[in-house]
């Protein structure tokens, strides 16, 4: 009989910037895992009937006792699932636990090894019966805003909720919730510890100005951005840079819509373009605005390309995100 053990989830739909499919805003929550064992009718029937004296049986010993444990949490753990998201397909990668995964979502393109999965699953539009088909033991959703938990419940799939990252802390979090889930739990530490250390080197390595840099970083063309109270934002505040989105006072939960003028009164030191991938934005084509020729980031070449993907998700490869921040800092030609 599978196991059933139940996840507690909120849901909440984030607001999703026009013209970029990767954007989710979503607040940091808690889940609780809820262990509850089956047991079989048959075992029980025939306890029950069975009046003779129990047979002798030796101790055990420790061997026998490890190889219990062993069954015991084989038995528990899921041996199908399903990964909605991209940052916990990479998550489930990072922690030995990929070869459980059976199908992930239509953007789960990191490690290489998930392109070789099927990969037809919408995160944002989830089809429940296209789920259901594939008879996943375990799906994982990146934020559930449609209420498909629910509707999994129903069909007696357990499903878990991770919704998107405010703080490192979320990312730390959820890894070490997915190597509960999957059996990988010490994985899951040695990974939380490997990004601590990462993250750790990287700021302690970036050197600061007396003065601290500004910055703009884009989420599309249409101005999008992320603000200090952000996951995103969180990162760039370690390295000692100032968000000129905090200068935005509007009610955007952390992602305001800023405009062209402002931008340009603001004169960034810095331009980090998380938009070079789904919009096809570059150094050049930030060159050809009206006006932003004359911006100090445009002008000294300090018009950042980032990868969307890495930049969007919360996962182990934040080191990696962290670290392209920090070497353009390093590199970037400031005016005194």
């Amino acid at each position: 009989m599978r196991n059933q053990s139940r996840l507690a989830q909120s849901r909440m739909a984030p607001p999703r910037p026009a013209g970029h499919k990767l954007r989710l805003v979503g607040l940091a929550l808690v889940f609780t895992l809820i262990a509850a064992a089956c047991g079989s009718d048959s075992d029980q029937t025939d306890q029950a009937s069975d009046t003779s004296a129990p047979a002798a049986t030796a101790a055990p010993t420790a061997e026998t006792t490890e190889a219990t444990e062993a069954e015991d949490t084989a038995a528990a753990a899921p041996l199908r699932v399903v990964s909605l998201s991209p940052t916990h397909t990479e998550m489930m990668f990072a922690i030995g636990a990929g070869d459980l995964l059976i199908a992930v979502d239509q953007f789960s393109n990191y490690p290489e090894a998930a392109l070789a999965l099927p990969n037809e699953l919408s995160g944002y539009e989830p089809n429940v019966e296209a789920i259901a088909a594939l008879e996943p033991d375990l799906v994982l959703i990146g934020g559930d805003f449609t209420g498909l938990g629910d509707q999994l419940t129903g069909l007696g799939i357990e499903s878990w909720d991770g919704p998107s990252a405010t703080s490192l802390g979320d990312t730390y979090s959820q890894i070490e919730q997915l190597g509960a889930l999957t059996d990988r739990v010490g994985e899951a530490a040695e990974l939380v510890l490997q990004i601590k250390t990462d993250v750790d080197r990287i700021v302690a390595d970036t050197a600061k100005s007396e003065i601290a840099l500004t910055f703009y970083h884009e989420l599309d063309p249409t101005f999008y951005s992320a603000d200090s109270s952000t996951f995103v934002g969180e990162l760039y505040s370690m390295l000692g840079l100032e968000n000129i989105a905090d200068g935005d006072e509007s009610e955007s939960f952390g992602f305001p819509q800023l405009n062209a003028e402002f931008i340009v009164s603001a004169n960034p030191d810095l331009i980090f373009l998380a938009d070079t991938k789904c919009c096809g934005e570059s150094a050049d084509t930030v060159g050809e605005r009206d006006g932003w020729d004359a911006m100090a980031a445009v002008q000294n070449g300090n018009v950042i390309e980032m990868d969307d993907d890495i930049a969007s998700r919360w996962g182990p490869r934040v080191v990696d995100f962290l670290g392209a921040i920090s070497a353009a800092m390093q590199e970037a030609s400031v005016d005194a």
